[in-house]
């Protein structure tokens, strides 16, 4: 009789090819993002933004869209739980005390912001398949993911490089109770590229 194949070990930074349907699906949730946002300070200036791997076409990615507001002021937590909750967002607060970029990215680069600057929501919607990063619109962040998803898309050499970059971590991570390591190594790529 033969033995049944192994069961590839839980992983959460599993990678997948890039699905064109990420895309369209993104711009219908900043929609709705956008219209539950009306009315608060900062949003007519505000950005919405699909970043990350997901909106990179060719590039596997996790599948899990990541989405961006950068306004300014910042809103509070409760007024955007309140505005985001009907929409079918709730507040993360990340899987480790120490999750990085949950709220607060870590600083970066040789800009010389004030602290506040770092400050930012994170939410998740749909089993935390969607995941929307709210930053001040003055954020050396919310500017450097834009800029690193265009980086990717506009430059196939960076694409390729970073592409192996991630199926190594993928492959690494394979069997963590989390992706906390994956997207630390995926956040030194980005710091490096962009100094």
């Amino acid at each position: 009789m033969a033995e049944a194949p192994a069961e590839e070990p839980r992983n959460p930074a599993r990678l997948q090819p890039h699905d064109p349907a990420w895309a369209v699906e993104a711009r219908a949730i900043l929609d709705r993002v956008h219209n539950a946002l009306v009315g608060l300070p900062g949003v007519d200036a505000a950005r919405f933004d699909h970043i990350g791997s997901t909106a990179v076409p060719g590039l596997d990615a996790r599948p899990i869209l990541d989405l961006q507001v950068s306004i300014l002021p910042l809103p509070a937590e409760d007024e955007l739980s309140a505005r985001l909750g009907p929409v079918g967002f709730r507040r993360e607060w990340g899987s480790r005390p120490d999750s990085p970029g949950v709220s607060r990215d870590i600083p970066r680069g040789t800009e010389d912001v004030p602290h506040e600057v770092w400050e930012k929501r994170l939410f998740v919607a749909r089993g935390a398949d969607v995941i929307l990063h709210v930053r001040r619109f003055d954020s050396p962040w919310a500017r450097e993911t834009v800029r690193f998803r265009d980086a990717l898309c506009s430059d196939p050499g960076l694409r390729a490089r970073y592409q192996d970059l991630k199926r190594r971590l993928s492959a690494a991570n394979a069997g963590k109770a989390d992706y906390d390591d994956y997207t630390r190594a995926k956040t030194a790529f980005f710091s490096d590229m962009h100094g």
